[in-house]
C-alpha cells in the first residue's frame, strides 16, 4: 500500500490530526491491543486512540519496508532520528533504535538546519495534502476536503454508530467536551432532526391499530 494512502486511512480510522499521524513512531503502534499512542498531542498530552484491525496487515508490510531503509541508513552512517526534548542527551543511542523511527519517513535524507545532522525526517505535510487534493479532483467531489476532514468523519461516524460523546472526546484528545459536541450536528439532519412528512408517505405508524384512550387525547 502506498504510504500516502496508508497515512490517509490512519487519519480516518484513528481520528488523527495530520501532524500527529506523521509524527508517529514505530513504538506508538500496538497491534495486539489494536491501539496507537499519540505523543505530545494538543495540550502537550499523550493519549490512546483506536487502530483499525483492517489496517494491521498493510502497516506490517509498510514497516517491513521502512525497516529495510533504516538498516541501509545505519550502514551508511546515518539512521539517527530526531528525538523530542532532551531525550537525545538522556538516551544517546535511542535515536538509532528501530522503536524510535518514524512510521512514515521521508523519501530522502536531509540536513537538519539547527543541528547540522543529516538524517531522515518524517513525511512532509504537503505530500499528504497534495495527494488528498489530487484524489478529490479525480473522483469529482464538489466540496472542500482536507486532511482534517478525515478526523471530522471519524468523529461523526462514531456518533452515528452510537458511541457516547465522552468516549469520542477522549479519542480525539479534546480538553473540553463542548468542542466535541459540534459533531452532534450529524444527528440533527434536516430541520432540528425532524423528518419531512413527504419522506414518510407510505410509512405506517407502529401503533395505528392501538385503541385510543380518552385521557391521552
Amino acid at each position: 500500500m502506498d504510504s500516502t494512502v496508508c497515512q490517509a486511512k490512519l487519519l480516518y480510522g484513528s481520528g488523527l490530526r495530520l501532524l500527529a499521524g506523521l509524527r508517529l513512531r514505530v513504538k506508538d503502534l500496538d497491534f495486539e491491543m489494536k491501539q496507537l499512542t499519540v505523543r505530545d498531542g494538543k495540550g502537550a498530552k499523550d493519549r490512546f486512540t483506536v487502530l483499525a484491525e483492517g489496517m494491521i496487515p498493510a502497516l506490517r508490510e509498510h514497516l517491513a519496508n521502512v525497516r529495510l531503509t533504516h538498516q541501509e541508513d545505519l550502514t551508511a552512517g546515518c539512521g539517527a532520528v530526531y528525538l523530542p526534548g532532551a531525550l537525545d542527551r538522556k538516551y544517546p543511542s535511542a535515536a538509532r533504535e528501530w522503536a524510535w523511527q518514524y512510521v512514515f519517513p521521508a523519501r530522502d535524507l536531509s540536513r537538519d538546519p539547527r543541528s547540522g545532522v543529516t538524517r531522515r525526517h518524517h513525511l512532509d505535510e504537503t505530500t499528504i495534502s497534495k495527494a488528498i487534493k489530487a484524489a478529490v479532483a479525480r473522483v469529482g467531489i464538489a466540496k472542500q476536503v482536507s486532511s482534517h476532514t478525515f478526523r471530522h468523519s471519524f468523529a461523526t461516524a462514531l456518533l452515528q454508530r452510537g458511541s457516547d460523546i465522552r468516549t469520542i472526546q477522549e479519542l480525539l484528545g479534546h480538553n473540553d467536551v463542548s468542542t466535541t459536541m459540534i459533531y452532534t450536528h450529524v444527528l440533527r439532519q434536516g430541520g432540528a432532526g425532524a423528518k419531512s412528512p413527504l419522506d414518510c408517505l407510505g410509512e405506517l405508524p407502529q401503533n395505528r391499530h392501538a385503541p385510543r384512550r380518552a385521557d391521552t387525547i
